[in-house]
Protein backbone atom coordinates (compact mmCIF):
# COMPACT_ATOMS: atom_id res chain seq x y z
CA UNK A 1 0.00 0.00 0.00
CA UNK A 2 1.29 3.46 -0.83
CA UNK A 3 0.51 6.76 0.77
CA UNK A 4 -1.36 9.13 -1.52
CA UNK A 5 -0.84 12.75 -0.59
CA UNK A 6 -3.58 15.33 -0.99
CA UNK A 7 -2.67 17.83 -3.70
CA UNK A 8 -4.24 21.11 -2.61
CA UNK A 9 -3.49 22.92 -5.91
CA UNK A 10 -5.02 20.21 -8.09
CA UNK A 11 -8.34 20.27 -6.22
CA UNK A 12 -8.47 24.08 -6.41
CA UNK A 13 -8.36 23.85 -10.21
CA UNK A 14 -11.47 21.64 -10.25
CA UNK A 15 -13.47 23.76 -7.80
CA UNK A 16 -11.91 27.21 -7.44
CA UNK A 17 -12.92 29.02 -4.27
CA UNK A 18 -14.38 25.91 -2.61
CA UNK A 19 -11.57 25.52 -0.09
CA UNK A 20 -11.50 29.27 0.52
CA UNK A 21 -14.92 29.02 2.16
CA UNK A 22 -13.69 26.47 4.68
CA UNK A 23 -10.37 28.29 5.19
CA UNK A 24 -12.22 31.46 6.17
CA UNK A 25 -14.32 29.53 8.71
CA UNK A 26 -11.54 27.50 10.30
CA UNK A 27 -8.98 30.33 10.30
CA UNK A 28 -11.34 32.77 12.00
CA UNK A 29 -9.88 34.01 15.31
CA UNK A 30 -13.12 33.36 17.20
CA UNK A 31 -13.06 29.72 16.13
CA UNK A 32 -9.30 29.29 16.64
CA UNK A 33 -9.32 30.82 20.13
CA UNK A 34 -11.80 28.26 21.34
CA UNK A 35 -10.38 25.26 19.50
CA UNK A 36 -6.72 25.76 20.32
CA UNK A 37 -5.48 23.60 23.14
CA UNK A 38 -3.73 25.96 25.53
CA UNK A 39 -1.11 24.11 27.47
CA UNK A 40 1.74 26.01 29.12
CA UNK A 41 5.27 25.52 27.88
CA UNK A 42 7.60 23.48 30.08
CA UNK A 43 11.37 23.41 30.55
CA UNK A 44 12.88 20.29 32.11
CA UNK A 45 16.49 20.24 33.24
CA UNK A 46 18.79 18.23 35.46
CA UNK A 47 21.54 19.23 37.84
CA UNK A 48 23.80 17.10 40.00
CA UNK A 49 21.28 16.74 42.83
CA UNK A 50 17.88 17.61 41.35
CA UNK A 51 15.53 17.45 38.40
CA UNK A 52 13.95 20.84 37.62
CA UNK A 53 10.60 21.48 35.95
CA UNK A 54 9.62 25.04 35.03
CA UNK A 55 6.11 25.64 33.75
CA UNK A 56 5.22 29.05 32.25
CA UNK A 57 1.75 30.00 33.52
CA UNK A 58 1.44 33.77 33.94
CA UNK A 59 -1.67 35.38 35.38
CA UNK A 60 -2.41 32.64 37.88
CA UNK A 61 -2.08 32.42 41.64
CA UNK A 62 -0.28 29.66 43.51
CA UNK A 63 -3.66 28.56 44.92
CA UNK A 64 -4.84 27.77 41.37
CA UNK A 65 -2.33 24.93 40.98
CA UNK A 66 -2.83 21.36 42.13
CA UNK A 67 0.11 18.97 42.17
CA UNK A 68 -0.51 15.25 42.55
CA UNK A 69 1.92 12.38 42.76
CA UNK A 70 0.63 8.93 41.84
CA UNK A 71 3.41 6.34 41.99
CA UNK A 72 6.04 7.87 39.71
CA UNK A 73 3.71 10.19 37.79
CA UNK A 74 3.63 13.87 38.74
CA UNK A 75 0.56 15.78 37.53
CA UNK A 76 0.13 19.55 37.48
CA UNK A 77 -3.39 20.85 36.94
CA UNK A 78 -5.15 24.19 36.94
CA UNK A 79 -8.83 24.98 36.74
CA UNK A 80 -9.71 28.67 36.75
CA UNK A 81 -13.08 30.27 36.22
CA UNK A 82 -13.18 34.06 36.00
CA UNK A 83 -16.48 35.88 36.17
CA UNK A 84 -16.28 39.47 34.96
CA UNK A 85 -19.18 41.11 36.77
CA UNK A 86 -19.87 44.77 37.31
CA UNK A 87 -23.22 45.61 38.85
CA UNK A 88 -22.81 49.29 37.90
CA UNK A 89 -23.02 48.67 34.15
CA UNK A 90 -25.73 47.42 31.86
CA UNK A 91 -23.91 45.00 29.55
CA UNK A 92 -25.05 44.19 26.05
CA UNK A 93 -22.38 41.50 25.86
CA UNK A 94 -20.48 39.76 28.64
CA UNK A 95 -17.81 37.11 28.25
CA UNK A 96 -16.81 34.56 30.82
CA UNK A 97 -13.34 33.15 30.87
CA UNK A 98 -12.75 29.53 31.75
CA UNK A 99 -9.48 27.71 31.36
CA UNK A 100 -7.92 24.54 32.63
CA UNK A 101 -5.03 22.28 31.80
CA UNK A 102 -3.32 19.13 32.97
CA UNK A 103 0.33 18.25 32.42
CA UNK A 104 1.74 14.93 33.58
CA UNK A 105 5.35 13.87 33.91
CA UNK A 106 6.71 10.38 34.48
CA UNK A 107 9.52 10.65 36.99
CA UNK A 108 12.64 8.48 36.59
CA UNK A 109 13.47 5.75 39.08
CA UNK A 110 16.34 7.89 40.34
CA UNK A 111 13.95 10.58 41.65
CA UNK A 112 13.34 10.79 45.39
CA UNK A 113 9.54 10.96 45.54
CA UNK A 114 9.62 12.14 49.16
CA UNK A 115 11.59 15.28 48.35
CA UNK A 116 9.59 17.37 45.87
CA UNK A 117 9.29 21.12 46.34
CA UNK A 118 7.30 23.64 44.29
CA UNK A 119 7.10 27.42 44.14
CA UNK A 120 5.33 29.97 41.96
CA UNK A 121 7.16 33.23 41.20
CA UNK A 122 6.74 35.77 38.37
CA UNK A 123 4.40 33.55 36.36
CA UNK A 124 6.61 30.45 36.48
CA UNK A 125 5.82 27.34 38.50
CA UNK A 126 9.14 25.78 39.55
CA UNK A 127 9.26 22.18 40.75
CA UNK A 128 12.46 20.69 42.18
CA UNK A 129 12.65 16.93 42.49
CA UNK A 130 15.60 15.61 44.49
CA UNK A 131 17.61 12.65 43.26
CA UNK A 132 18.25 9.60 45.38
CA UNK A 133 21.72 9.44 46.89
CA UNK A 134 22.85 6.61 44.65
CA UNK A 135 21.73 8.53 41.54
CA UNK A 136 23.55 11.78 42.29
CA UNK A 137 26.36 12.61 39.92
CA UNK A 138 29.76 11.98 41.40
CA UNK A 139 32.48 14.35 40.27
CA UNK A 140 36.09 13.97 41.19
CA UNK A 141 39.46 14.79 39.82
CA UNK A 142 41.35 11.80 38.45
CA UNK A 143 45.09 11.97 38.84
CA UNK A 144 47.19 11.12 35.81
CA UNK A 145 50.16 8.89 36.65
Amino acid sequence: MTLVKFNHNRNNMLMPGFNDVFDSIFNDTFFNDRMTNRVPAVNISESGNHYHVELAAPGLKKEDFKLHLDRNQLSVSVEVSADNQDSQKNYSKREYSYSSFLRSFTLPDSADLNQIEAGYTDGVLSIDIAKREEAKMVRKQIEIK
